[in-house]
């Protein structure tokens, strides 16, 4: 389970963050590219930005299922 407190620094204010615990496999952004993107160094994801619609949200939700690190988090602020 992600933590709050272990966010990674590229990630924008809000519910959804990636935390230190991702490995930079690319499987959120693969899913939910534009919300999730990958740091310079390809060491990690982060969210670039939050969801603004249904839809956004079900691809945020199918991203913190299928990430294999549980580095994803929904709650955030």
């Amino acid at each position: 389970m992600a933590n709050k407190n272990s966010k990674v620094k590229e990630n924008v204010a809000g519910k959804y963050y990636v935390d230190t615990g991702c490995m930079g496999c690319g499987v959120c952004v693969n899913i939910a590219p534009g919300i999730f993107e990958m740091n310079k160094d390809g060491s990690n994801a982060y969210v670039a930005r939050q969801p603004k619609n249904k839809k956004e949200i079900d691809l945020c939700k199918e991203a913190i299922e299928s990430c294999p690190a549980s580095a994803i988090g929904d709650d955030g602020e």
